[in-house]
This record gives C-alpha cells, sequence and structure tokens, in this order.
C-alpha cells in the first residue's frame, strides 16, 4: 500500500484571495501533501443559504497561481466540473498548470450537481445521468487531448474522479482513473470501495491500480486507522474560510508520519 496522505481542501468562498494564498503557504510550510480547491462560481454554503451569496474565486485561475505560489505540495481541484469547459481545452489547461508547477497537478474531474452554476453561467443543467454520460464521453477525448500536446505533462498528472454511484460513476473510475474520491463513513466507504473492485473486474483493470481518497471531518482524526485499514490513502480536510483554520491538520499530519514510520 501507498504511504498515506494528507489534503486540505481550501474552499474559495467568503475570504480574499489573501487569505486563501496565505492559508495555502501555510499548508505547505505544515508539510500537507496535497492542496484542493473546487471547481464552482458561489459559495456553497455560509452567507445566506438561500442565495449562495459573498466572495468567491474561480477554479483554475487559481490553480495556476498556486502553481507559482507553491513550490513542493501537489495541487488540484476537488473537483473540475466536466460541464463548464471543451475538454479539449481542460486537457490543455491541466498540461499547462502541469507544466507550471513542475508536475505536480492531481487532475480531479467529476459530472458536476450544483446547479445554480448551471443557470447563472448559461449551462444547460439537464439531469445527473446525463451529465455522468457526458463526463464519461469526455474522458478518452482528455486522454487523446493529454497524449498529443507539445509538451508533456511535466509529471505524471494522475486523473482523479470524484463521486459515488455505484452504477455508473464508479465503472467511470475503473476505467479511467488513477484515485477514487470519496465521501461517507467507514461503512460506506468499505462497500462503495468494494464495489469500484467489482467494476475493475469487469473491465479488467487491477483494483490495486486505483488509490483510494476519502474526505473526513477535521476533529474525527479517530475514524483514520479504520479508513486507512479500508485502504483510503489520501484524507481530505475542507478548510472554509475566511480564517483557514489550519491548527486541527497538525494531529492528521502527526498520524500520517506515525503510519508511515
Amino acid at each position: 500500500m501507498a504511504d498515506a496522505r494528507i489534503a486540505v481542501q481550501i474552499h474559495p468562498q467568503h475570504a480574499e484571495y489573501a487569505d486563501i494564498r496565505r492559508a495555502a503557504a501555510a499548508a505547505e510550510e505544515m508539510g500537507v501533501d496535497v492542496l484542493y480547491n473546487w471547481d464552482h462560481f458561489f459559495p456553497l454554503y455560509g452567507g445566506d443559504p438561500d442565495k449562495n451569496v459573498g466572495q468567491h474565486f474561480e477554479c483554475w485561475t487559481m490553480l495556476g497561481a498556486w502553481a507559482e505560489a507553491t513550490e513542493r505540495i501537489q495541487i488540484g481541484a476537488l473537483v473540475t466540473c466536466n460541464s463548464y469547459r471543451n475538454p479539449q481545452l481542460l486537457a490543455d489547461m491541466a498540461r499547462t498548470v502541469d507544466v507550471m508547477s513542475g508536475g505536480r497537478l492531481i487532475f480531479g474531474i467529476g459530472s458536476g450537481w450544483f446547479e445554480k452554476d448551471y443557470d447563472e453561467y448559461g449551462y444547460e443543467f439537464g439531469t445527473a445521468i446525463g451529465r455522468l454520460r457526458a463526463l464519461e464521453a469526455a474522458m478518452p477525448v482528455i486522454k487523446d487531448r493529454l497524449a498529443a500536446l507539445d509538451p508533456q505533462p511535466t509529471g505524471k498528472l494522475p486523473i482523479l474522479i470524484g463521486g459515488g454511484g455505484e452504477k455508473v460513476t464508479l465503472r467511470i473510475v475503473a476505467e479511467h482513473a488513477d484515485i477514487w474520491h470519496g465521501f461517507g463513513d467507514l461503512e460506506v466507504f468499505t462497500r462503495k470501495s468494494g464495489i469500484l473492485d467489482d467494476h475493475c473486474a469487469a473491465v479488467g483493470r487491477n483494483p490495486s491500480e486505483i488509490e483510494r481518497s476519502v474526505g473526513v471531518s477535521p476533529t474525527k482524526l479517530e475514524t483514520a486507522d479504520a479508513l486507512h485499514a479500508a485502504g483510503a490513502i489520501e484524507f481530505t480536510i475542507g478548510i472554509n474560510g475566511p480564517a483557514y483554520d489550519l491548527a486541527p491538520v497538525a494531529d492528521w499530519l502527526a498520524w500520517r508520519d506515525e503510519v508511515n514510520a
């Protein structure tokens, strides 16, 4: 099993960019392994819960800035919404950020779900299955464009697919992803990870080729050992602005260092 990793997702909402940049720098200085943002156009929580209003920043522009502002930490979106960009353009954007960062990008992608983003920016929301079919169609296009670009990505450029849909999403993961990111407690994670293994068998892929990532509460370190024993490699802690309190992350880093020793 690969070494455990601790990731921090900085929620790019309700904060000045200077706050976000300071949090990114602090996470790298602490020794966090991966720094994520998310791909939305409006806050997901906080502020007025009915209107989703408040300060917010765009995902990929920020990742380009992080590529220059950081030196060691891996960076990525958790996750990019496939609906918002032409897949060939998205592949080129990812390659560019990877090169800018010296090969530190994790290419996170998913099918999309936040209807306000779609409505406000003029994208067709459609249906959940329609968005999944669009993601399924986009993945080979993205891979083909990545293979054709000059220069090539500097790093491995792992593809992370987020989501827990058992019939379609996890099959897409089995076919295309290097990392699967899911949510839920130990029972949910274990069950869905097993379903992913079944999809891997069906498509002829070794399930050990796909690392497992899970979102965790910053205050629930007691869940770490069981999740790790169930196969989780990457543990992602979401942090909201404007304060971006990283103090609880220190305990997770100490746990990581202990299990990786």
